[in-house]
């Protein structure tokens, strides 16, 4: 029945974007024509959370060293905020180039 999810990231600036995942996360793509590139992402979950109202959806990228990925987008020159320590998750905030965030975190839970 379903056999994978399409997650999009909205940009002012494209190409910055693209160019660290494709260069700095090192995702693998595929042209779907056009050059625009299609990444596949690592597996994935998916939680259903309570909410006043329904929407916007968030994206999350997990890794499994919160204070090793820092110092590594360090590197790299991409900025990421204080790690936030919750009882799911040490969580951060990635500033991508394109200036768009994105949350990154290591998970404490069991994964599906």
């Amino acid at each position: 029945m379903i056999t994978g999810a399409h997650t999009i990231i909205y940009s002012s600036d494209v190409s910055a974007d693209i160019e660290f995942f494709k260069n700095i996360l090192g995702f693998d793509n595929v042209d779907a024509g056009g050059g625009w590139l299609i990444f596949r992402l690592p597996p994935a979950e998916l939680a259903i959370h309570p909410a006043e109202v329904n929407g916007p959806h968030v994206l999350y990228l997990m890794c499994d060293n919160i204070v090793l990925f820092i110092e590594e987008m360090k590197g790299h020159n991409i900025h990421c905020g204080p790690v936030d320590e919750q009882r799911w998750g040490s969580v951060t905030t990635l500033t991508l180039p394109g200036g768009g965030k994105i949350g990154v975190y290591e998970p404490k839970h069991v994964r599906p």
